[in-house]
């Protein structure tokens, strides 16, 4: 039996990789941008929040879209949109324009992580699916552990414009690559009829269109307890998750007085960290445990609970003025919250009603994008006000804590949630003939 399925999977992961390089690219050039622009702690919290004003939005929208028309050509054109965006940023000269880009980023990144988690419903059977998700979910972390440095050599040889042109460069390559590779499974020959049957018989989702229209199933979803509890755990996680993504460096080159270079070097640990936690533990090890008959529910809880909890460590880097302390403690929280990442990212192809995975990826992506918007933001007026970090991590541990109270308490089960029976018109019309009978 081949194994194209995989190569999907490993199509996506190297998207995910680009994805992080545009979203990276901004926190690592910030400190030039800084001072070319003459930036205040809260306006660069602004700048760096741009990019998700439009991204959370439109992962309502998205998801529905998705379910509708498919994976394959709105992700084909997402990536284009995406390396227009960084080609935008990096002639743009001022940052009225550079605020702009970052939101035409937003908008061609968007539909990404919901198509990806749809593509493997699709693509992958379910006892391999917390594998799939974690391969390339971990990819977000890997990419900022190798795009750090090499970004910050790039921003340090060529200045920050080298670094979004560099991005625009491999966004473009991607794009070609993707439009010549990805299929739906029942439209790609390269898939045997062996690996096709396997894939369905192994619960795969069908690509089917969804019934009902995108509110109804929004307003549906949005009834279930279990719904709730993974959106709220999910946007505790991403607090958390965007205030290193778009912090990090700079708390480095601020906080500990760091080069932009060295910054970006240490920067790469947390990541690798996170990245071997992911595919180890939120993927193999998840997978391996319901193998061998553990209970799916039990397992992604326990690691859902856990994982949050080892993001309390955070504040351990709240009270240090060690550079070294406070990555040991950031690199410990960001390895247990990754773990969470993955699981939860897996939980809408196990209990989305058929045809609508993309649709339930999309709330939970907004709640946890939303938090790309907050962090950042509350981040850089914190930091202004006080002079410190310290108060921002307290703030992220604090919000994880309401995020490890609603997986303890409110996540019941991971069982589908029963596809809604709508009252269409021509169940009403049935329905009128039925009683006039």
């Amino acid at each position: 039996m081949k194994k194209h399925r995989w190569s999907i999977v490993l199509l996506i992961a190297v998207g995910v990789i680009v994805n992080y390089f545009d979203r990276t690219n901004m926190s690592i050039a910030m400190p030039l941008m800084q001072k070319e622009f003459h930036l205040s702690p809260s306006q660069v919290g602004i700048f760096l929040s741009a990019f998700a004003w439009s991204y959370a939005i439109l992962q309502l929208p998205v998801g529905p879209l998705l379910d509708k028309i498919g994976v394959k050509w709105v992700t084909r054109v997402a990536t284009m949109i995406w390396t227009l965006a960084c080609l935008l940023t990096a002639v743009a000269n001022g940052w009225g324009l550079i605020i702009l880009s970052r939101v035409l980023l937003g908008v061609g990144e968007a539909p990404y992580f919901p198509a990806a988690a749809k593509a493997v419903g699709q693509w992958v059977p379910r006892g391999e699916r917390s594998k799939a998700i974690a391969s390339y979910d971990a990819m977000s972390k890997l990419s900022n552990a190798i795009g750090a440095p090499i970004i910050a050599l790039i921003v340090t040889e060529w200045g920050w414009r080298g670094g979004f042109m560099a991005t625009a460069i491999l966004s473009f390559l991607y794009a070609l690559v993707y439009f010549i590779w990805y299929r739906e499974p029942h439209e790609d020959k390269r898939l045997t009829k062996e690996e096709y049957t396997y894939i369905i018989e192994g619960g795969s989702q069908s690509s089917e269109e969804v019934p009902g229209n995108a509110m109804q199933n929004i307003r549906y979803l949005l009834t279930k307890r279990k719904v709730w509890a993974v959106f709220i755990g999910f946007a505790a996680y991403g607090y958390s998750w965007f205030l290193f993504l778009t912090w990090l460096p700079g708390y480095l080159a601020t906080e500990m007085h760091m080069s932009i270079l060295k910054s970006g070097w240490y920067s790469a640990i947390p990541w690798i960290v996170g990245t071997l936690t992911e595919i180890v533990i939120g993927g193999w090890l998840v997978d391996r445990l319901i193998e061998k008959g553990y209970n799916r529910t039990r397992v992604s809880k326990t690691f859902l609970v856990i994982g949050l909890l080892f993001g309390l460590s955070i504040i351990g880097a709240a009270f240090t003025h060690s550079a070294n302390v406070a990555v040991f403690f950031i690199s410990l929280a960001l390895g247990g919250l990754v773990v969470t990442s993955a699981v939860a990212y897996s939980i809408p192809t196990f209990i989305a009603p058929k045809g609508t995975t993309g649709t339930l990826t999309g709330i939970l992506t907004f709640g946890n994008n939303a938090m790309a918007i907050v962090a950042p933001i509350t981040t850089g007026f914190i930091v202004q006000a006080t002079g410190s970090f310290m108060y921002a991590f307290l703030l992220a541990a604090v919000i994880l804590v309401v995020g490890i109270i609603s997986y303890t308490f409110l996540l019941t089960d991971l069982e589908p949630i029963e596809s809604p029976d709508y009252d269409t018109s021509s169940n009403r019309e049935m329905t009128t003939k039925q009683k006039a009978n």
